[in-house]
């Protein structure tokens, strides 16, 4: 059953009385992909880290299925899926380890959990590189590492932030093909992107100036 989540007139911040995000309104639809686009500091990562149930709202509501989202918990129940800006990768395990230890801890079989990870390395283009460190890795790589994870987890909706500034074009261009296909087979795709191309791939897209959605 696809996932609805929901962002209803939500002012968000870091501190109390400081918001980043002012009253804010976003439904993210499953089989489609939302481009967040806005210069440095417009609130992409504030929207991305609120709708992955990181980030309360100050006012207004975040809900997932019409239940309030409550946490980070929550939302991994409801399999909201976030591949985060700095990639969150553990540096002593290698790009294999980083993939299995995510799945085994969000219950995927243990049966699937190698042949997901490796079907997620093969579809980046890291099948090579599935044994080496991590601190091994080029920051590209470590980028492409985090995207195999994330799509390993086969969410119900994807959160992808900023997840092409390190790749040259033909990975960029991969990448975005990956979140594609997710959206593809009924995933919500919500993609924080500076790149004009990238987003122009979405079907839609909600520019942020200062926090609130322009246009």
């Amino acid at each position: 059953m696809p996932v609805e989540l929901r962002v209803d007139g939500a002012s968000v911040g870091y501190r109390p009385g400081s918001a980043v995000l002012h009253d804010l309104s976003v439904y993210v639809h499953p089989g489609r992909m939302l481009a967040v686009t806005g210069s440095s500091g417009a609130g992409k990562t504030t929207l991305l880290r609120t709708l992955a149930g990181l980030l309360k709202p100050h006012r207004g509501a975040v809900t997932v299925n019409g239940e309030p989202l409550r946490d980070r918990d929550h939302a991994v129940k409801h399999r909201v899926v976030l591949i985060p800006q700095d990639n969150g990768l553990a540096n002593m395990l290698t790009a294999s380890e980083n993939l299995r230890v995510v799945l085994i801890a969000n219950g995927v079989p243990a049966d699937q959990v190698l042949r997901r990870t490796n079907e997620a390395l093969e579809l980046i283009g890291l099948s090579g590189q599935r044994d080496q460190l991590v601190e091994e890795l080029s920051g590209g790589q470590q980028q492409r590492t985090a995207i195999a994870r994330g799509l390993a987890l086969r969410g119900d909706v994807l959160l992808a932030d900023e997840i092409t500034s390190e790749l040259d074009p033909a990975n960029r261009q991969k990448a975005v093909e990956l979140l594609r296909a997710e959206a593809n087979r009924g995933a919500a795709v919500v993609f924080a992107t500076h790149d004009p191309e990238a987003a122009a791939a979405c079907d839609t897209e909600l520019h942020l100036v200062d926090g609130r959605a322009a246009g």
